[in-house]
């Protein structure tokens, strides 16, 4: 089969996922053409059965911000007529969904009937989507899907609570390939270690693009907390808005010595393999893709309780959940795995065998379901 993948090429959760999918339908051997402004960045340069075609937006005085849109709806035209391809998937709603929708009905006039699939990952829905400049067509678009999905029970509630959705949602949970997480340390890692935690400290970590609903504040509140108990580090990989603030946090509860601000890095599992413990305490989480990165990497979880982190983290045995800003209960939660080796270890372990249930070889069939399913209505109405 043909497959369009229509994503975007950051490190944001809904580009990994949608790389990762693709990838693999690949290795089953379908034909994946990965459509988007950049090269992905977990894609690798020649793979077999992938090709990327890149979204050029026209630039021109008159135009303050670049029409993107209509950009890729015109690549998406040009994809599925010259490649043939049999079913575009769009990852994220804005603006690939609508962008989807108006190259089906330019390609009908080309005697074409290509349907697509949305999948809906997040902030698409809970945040930019119900903006009012945007609610309208993002309602259309869904409603207008030849199949939508979502990555949680909590995203699918939230997508029927803020749109008029008379179309019908399917969730499909993300996923994690275990061979990229899992595995022992390399001489690498144990050096890693060794300079990070000289003196066996326990190691807590957190992955994020530091925006403010990732409550990075709270994470070296909890820190803090541990320390007065055990020893310990901070790892905190990524960098956004935030940073500043938190470099300064870290100034005023006098840890800055034990805390580590990496920036951005190129695969997480490097801060994964090396850590302990794992915390998440956003204020919202449509599913928590870096928590299961960590149980995949068996890493116990400390994470809050909201929106879809619940459908992952499972309480009491692959980490703990909090209410949002629970500080005192994460930290005696956090020092509950992190107290004694035999506790850590079975907490590790548990992670690991939780995230099996996520792994790749579980989610594939299932879009490929819905590729096959979309594919035989077309002939059938052909």
């Amino acid at each position: 089969m043909k497959i369009g993948i229509v994503l975007y090429p950051t490190f944001g959760g809904s580009g990994i996922v949608a790389t990762e999918l693709g990838k693999a339908l690949a290795e089953k051997g379908h034909e994946i053409h990965f459509i988007s402004y950049n090269h992905p960045v977990k894609l690798d340069h020649f793979l077999p059965n992938i090709r990327y075609h890149e979204v050029r937006p026209f630039h021109y005085p008159l135009f303050d911000y670049q029409p993107y849109e209509l950009a890729l709806t015109s690549k998406l035209v040009d994809v599925t007529r010259y490649e043939n391809l049999d079913v575009l998937h769009v990852h994220y709603a804005i603006p690939h969904a609508s962008a989807a929708y108006f190259a089906k009905q330019i390609l009908k006039t080309h005697n074409i009937d290509i349907p697509f699939i949305t999948t809906l990952h997040g902030t698409d829905i809970t945040l930019v989507g119900k903006h009012p400049s945007f609610e309208p067509v993002i309602t259309f678009s869904i409603n207008e899907s030849d199949a939508v999905t979502v990555v949680s029970e909590s995203l699918k509630r939230d997508t029927f609570q803020h749109f008029a959705i008379s179309n019908q949602i399917e969730v499909i949970p993300n996923f994690v390939k275990h061979s990229h997480y899992n595995g022992e340390l390399n001489e690498y890692d144990i050096a890693k270690r060794k300079q990070l935690a000289p003196n066996g400290e326990r190691i807590i970590s957190h992955v994020s693009n530091f925006r403010r609903v990732k409550r990075i504040g709270d994470i070296v509140r909890v820190f803090a907390k541990v320390i007065e108990k055990i020893p310990a580090r901070l790892v905190l990989a990524g960098d956004g808005p935030e940073r500043h603030k938190i470099e300064q946090l870290c100034t005023e509860l006098g840890v800055c010595d034990k805390v580590e601000l990496v920036g951005n890095v190129q695969t997480a599992s490097e801060i994964y393999r090396i850590s302990d413990l794992f915390m998440l305490p956003s204020e919202t989480e449509s599913f928590g893709l870096a928590a299961l990165e960590a149980l995949a990497s068996g890493v116990p979880v400390i994470s809050s309780k909201s929106g879809g982190i619940p459908e992952v983290n499972k309480q009491g045995y692959s980490g703990y959940l909090s209410d949002v800003g629970d500080i005192d209960e994460m930290a005696e939660n956090a020092l509950k795995i992190l107290s004694d080796d035999a506790t850590l270890a079975k907490f590790k372990e548990q992670a690991y065998q939780h995230s099996l249930n996520f792994g790749i070889e579980e989610i594939l069939p299932k879009y490929e379901a819905i590729y096959n399913r979309l594919v035989e209505q077309k002939t059938v109405q052909s």
